[in-house]
């Protein structure tokens, strides 16, 4: 698409005031990690047949841990024929791509929703992993290592493959945003947040608390299931003047390069109803340097001015459009 010189101009003024060292200290409820010794204790795996709702697959917890021969896939009917690549990986360097992120490419809230998206933007992201432009803020994140570790192993034929079965797939969301000023406590279960077993709720601060309503269907893996985004009360509004009309300068308004409805133009990514978690991080890398390359410079005259609590009002907005 075309990008106008005057906002070229602010992107290349932001790249050279930005450091990579810059980084505050990680925003924790969209960097989640357990502490050691903590984090998800799974039930025992007694070897029984599990069941998610609206689906008539069988797969016990082993099958479901499997990174192949084949993923789980507890809902065929919403998407197409799986390309091996996909379904398969090509183990142990590269892992299905469908087990992270989906048989649908719908994503988890540790990692991103691919459906929808271009061919060409899913290659461009994979090289940048390869290249190390996208090194993530928190070097240590399992999810960010673990694309990496598969972006230096795949081959171009199978990136090609992957990427086009993404690009067919229709993006749909399964994300309730809601304002609240008290949450659930939460305790982190893999790479999310969940609701802590023991209840009780806390000030949400300046914050996002996403959660899968299920937890059970999240670690089985289910392409179906909920989340509630809390955000904090008026963000909706704020991110909305944010996002559509620049805030009176502060940032670009999103729909000059992500369409209209922010569903994504050329090869410039859909926002519209991605997980709030993922949209955070990457405004936080991209305003701290740990995300380069392609079209992040960019990017760098969207972020540069933004606080932490606009970055909150804009993603949790974003959450909430209709993909």
């Amino acid at each position: 698409m075309r990008h106008h010189t005057p906002i070229l101009a602010l992107a290349l003024t932001a790249l050279l005031t930005v450091s990579p060292t810059a980084a505050a200290e990680l925003p924790g409820w969209a960097f989640p990690q357990a502490a050691p010794g903590g984090g998800a204790r799974p039930a025992p795996d007694d070897g029984s047949a599990k069941h998610v709702p609206d689906s008539t697959v069988a797969l016990t917890k082993k099958q479901i841990a499997a990174h192949g021969p084949i993923i789980p896939d507890w809902h065929p009917e919403d998407h197409p024929a799986l390309p091996d690549i996909v379904a398969k990986g090509r183990e142990p360097q590269v892992f299905a791509c469908g087990y992270c992120h989906l048989p649908t490419g719908g994503g988890r809230p540790e990692n991103a929703s691919l459906a929808g998206l271009t061919p060409a933007y899913i290659r461009q992201q994979v090289l940048a992993f390869k290249n190390g432009d996208r090194p993530g803020s928190d070097p240590k994140r399992g999810p960010q290592t673990s694309m990496i570790a598969v972006a230096k192993a795949v081959t171009d034929a199978e990136l090609t493959e992957a990427a086009a079965y993404f690009s067919s797939v229709k993006p749909a969301t399964y994300i309730k945003v809601v304002e609240a000023d008290t949450v659930p406590k939460t305790y982190v279960a893999g790479g999310i947040l969940a609701k802590s077993p023991g209840g009780g709720t806390e000030p949400i601060g300046n914050r996002i608390i996403e959660v899968p309503d299920e937890l059970e269907r999240f670690e089985l893996r289910d392409s179906r299931t909920p989340y509630v985004a809390y955000v904090p009360p008026g963000s909706l509004k704020r991110g909305a003047d944010l996002v559509m009309t620049g805030g009176g300068g502060k940032t670009l308004q999103c729909a000059i390069c992500h369409g209209p409805e922010l569903r994504g133009l050329a090869d410039i990514p859909r926002l519209a109803g991605r997980s709030p978690s993922y949209l955070m991080r990457q405004l936080y890398d991209l305003k701290n340097g740990a995300r380069t390359g392609g079209n992040s410079i960019l990017m760098k005259a969207t972020v540069v001015n933004l606080a932490e609590e606009d970055m909150v009002a804009i993603v949790a907005y974003l959450a909430s459009r209709e993909p």
